[in-house]
Formats: C-alpha cells, sequence, structure tokens
C-alpha cells in the first residue's frame, strides 16, 4: 500500500529512482510493502543473479533473506537518505518513512546500511 503520490523516473546517476509529487513530512510513512522471504538455500541460486542486488537480510537470525515488493527494489541509496525502512518479520513487511522533510520532486533515498546516515560502503560502492 502506497501512502503518498510516488512515481518511478530516470534519475541522472542511478537509473531508475522513486520520487514524490507532493511535499512530504519527516515521520511520515508512504508506503507498506509485502516481502517474500527466501530460505537460506534458496538464496545460493538467488545470489547468482541480478535479484541479488535486491535482497534484503531477513529474520531474527539474519540467516534468511527477502524480496521486496512495491516500490522498495526502485529505492536508491545514499549514505544521507531522506526515508529509512523498517523490517517488520512478523508480518513479512516492509515500511518505507520519511526522516527529513521532502519536496515534491525530490527522489527518495534509503541507506541501504539499514540506518539513515550510515556510511559504512556498500558492496556495489568500492573505494
Amino acid at each position: 500500500m502506497t501512502v503518498i503520490n510516488l512515481f518511478v523516473a530516470q534519475t541522472n546517476e542511478k537509473g531508475r529512482g522513486v520520487f514524490t509529487e507532493f511535499d512530504i513530512s519527516e515521520n511520515t510513512i508512504i508506503e507498506v510493502a509485502q516481502a517474500i522471504t527466501i530460505s537460506a538455500k534458496e538464496r545460493i541460486d538467488i545470489d547468482k543473479t541480478v535479484l541479488h542486488d535486491y535482497i534484503f537480510e531477513w529474520g531474527n537470525e539474519q540467516q534468511e533473506c527477502a524480496m521486496a515488493l512495491g516500490l522498495v527494489p526502485i529505492y536508491n541509496h545514499s549514505y544521507d537518505s531522506n526515508c529509512t525502512y523498517i523490517m517488520q518479520y512478523d508480518t513479512q513487511e516492509f515500511i518505507i518513512q520519511t526522516v527529513k522533510d521532502i519536496k515534491a520532486g525530490e527522489e527518495l533515498t534509503i541507506n541501504y546500511n539499514g540506518e539513515p546516515d550510515d556510511g559504512t560502503r556498500v558492496w556495489f560502492d568500492a573505494v
């Protein structure tokens, strides 16, 4: 379920991204997306495909992974993101919530490390 009017468009540097048509206030839930959970055994095969770049570590023990539905796979990474994601293992959902005020037309980003300002290098951002 998408709460705010979002759209997908080309970015200058990162391919497609998620944008907003309207201003959005900080701490607004903008999307609740369903998750498809994948076992550790099945992940071995997923890691050999392009889907590897779109899965999240999943579960209390982080032994599984999950693919998010909705717009979640399209949000681009930023070390200074304006949104965060919350993984709800019990309901198998991803919640996307703003962590800053966002202006109409602005791209919505998440930090793939999990925390909006975590500067730890991600796998595709080699030094």
